[in-house]
């Protein structure tokens, strides 16, 4: 009687780590627009909470601007912030659309959106 032989081959080993290492790379490059889209989130929830009801839509703005040139925050501007009140409370929310490219003529398009009105489910990503 023969034995076969069992095992992995070298061909399916190389493409297991090929497609890790294309996995690896996309999650490189998409990273740091999740990374910034998490850094404006948390700067108009503080924001609104600082600035609540006394702050003015300016204020506001200004406040915005500061925390976005501290933490780098260049996919959001001040302008493009839809300030609104509700019940009493500041409502700050803002939407984006990112474009990456991965590689050659393939890109990755990712929505965001955040909002700090609770319950609104505005936040997606």
């Amino acid at each position: 009687m023969r034995n076969s032989q069992r095992g992995v081959s070298f061909l399916v080993i190389f493409l297991i780590f090929v497609m890790v290492a294309l996995a690896a790379v996309g999650a490189m490059k998409v990273w740091p627009a999740y990374s910034e889209f998490a850094t404006a989130k948390n700067a108009i929830i503080a924001i609104a909470a600082s600035e609540g009801r006394s702050g003015s839509v300016a204020e506001i703005r200004k406040a915005f601007d500061r925390r976005a040139n501290v933490d780098n925050i260049t996919a959001v501007t001040p302008g493009e912030l839809e300030i609104t009140k509700d019940s009493g409370e500041v409502v700050i929310s803002f939407a984006y659309a990112k474009k990456i490219p991965l590689f050659a003529n393939v890109s990755a398009c990712i929505d965001f959106a955040a909002s700090t009105a609770p319950g609104r489910g505005a936040d997606k990503e």
